[in-house]
């Protein structure tokens, strides 16, 4: 009999369940990264999603009984976190980013992006007045999480997600049905901009794929189980970057802003962009990962 097998058996309340969870995890290699940074907090996350309970009634809750059915359910979980690496936003189908839900599963990012901090602020100083912004774009939307906070963050204006994946766009999709913004968010298949003829926005941001080519091949198992053509950008992990610098100017009205995550590629960018005076945002890990550039300053 496995661990897990016994587990069902031998586990009954959520403190059991919680203290065997966090013992499997600090006795494995997996790595955090997808929502929590340790053992405990994934722990709390996978038991209380899995059974349907808000977070923060755990203590409410802690020496409830589960069933059967529930038991299984968390072993087979706890399992799978640990022999197969899957993210525990894939076993849950669900990912937070600034309060917002989301549903994901392996077709898509599970999000993560310092741009969603940005449009907390509503990317202030730089829009003045929120109310105002007509137009939107996020290029390479993944599992179009920006757009719903380009969304809230900009209630007046039309936006478009876009992806070079289908499978990721049936995933934006359930996404805009979700907080029922089918009328604000059109959710449009295309490679960056190649779709796009005759658009024109107030803002277009975009967390492109930034991975370099060594990073890549360095990738936790996690990582790996995302899909890889949204994370490595060629060898220098520029690629994507650089066409949006190419071609934003295009489908950007005037005084209209670009806002782009790059990762750990600054120094990198500002080498093959010398003569560009990028504007670095501040972010809770500093201002390094994203850069904004007005259309002035890309013509």
């Amino acid at each position: 009999m496995t661990v897990y097998a016994q587990a069902t058996q031998e586990l009954h309340t959520i403190r059991d369940w919680l203290r065997f969870a966090v013992s499997q995890f600090e006795n494995s290699d997996i790595f955090y990264g997808h929502g929590t940074d340790n053992s405990y907090d994934e722990a709390v996350w996978l038991i209380m999603s899995a059974l349907h309970l808000p977070m923060e009634t755990l203590n409410n809750f802690i020496d409830a009984r589960l069933t059967k059915p529930e038991r299984d359910k968390l072993a087979q979980f706890i399992e799978q976190r640990i022999t197969k690496h899957t993210p525990t936003a894939y076993l849950l189908k669900e990912a937070w980013l600034q309060g917002f839900k989301f549903y994901v599963d392996e077709r898509v990012l599970i999000p993560r992006s310092f741009i969603a901090e940005l449009l907390a602020n509503d990317l202030s100083p730089w829009v003045e007045f929120p109310e105002m912004i007509e137009s939107a774009a996020d290029i390479c939307t993944g599992s179009g999480c920006l757009g719903v906070l380009l969304a809230n963050s900009f209630p007046n204006a039309a936006i478009d997600v876009i992806d070079i994946s289908q499978d990721a766009i049936d995933v934006c999709n359930i996404n805009i049905a979700k907080y029922g913004l089918e009328n604000q968010i059109t959710a449009i298949k295309s490679d960056m901009f190649s779709a796009l003829a005759g658009k024109k926005y107030d803002i277009i941001i975009s967390n492109p794929p930034y991975v370099d080519a060594p990073s890549m091949a360095a990738l936790p198992a996690e990582y790996q189980n995302e899909p890889q053509l949204a994370l490595g950008s060629g060898t220098a992990g520029l690629d994507h970057t650089h066409t949006l610098l190419r071609e934003a100017a295009s489908y950007l009205n005037d005084d209209g802003l670009l806002v782009v995550e790059i990762g750990h590629n600054r120094e990198a960018l500002e080498a093959a962009y010398p003569n560009t005076m990028f504007n670095w945002l501040e972010t809770s890990s500093g201002n390094a990962f994203v850069f904004l550039l007005t259309k002035e300053q890309l013509i």
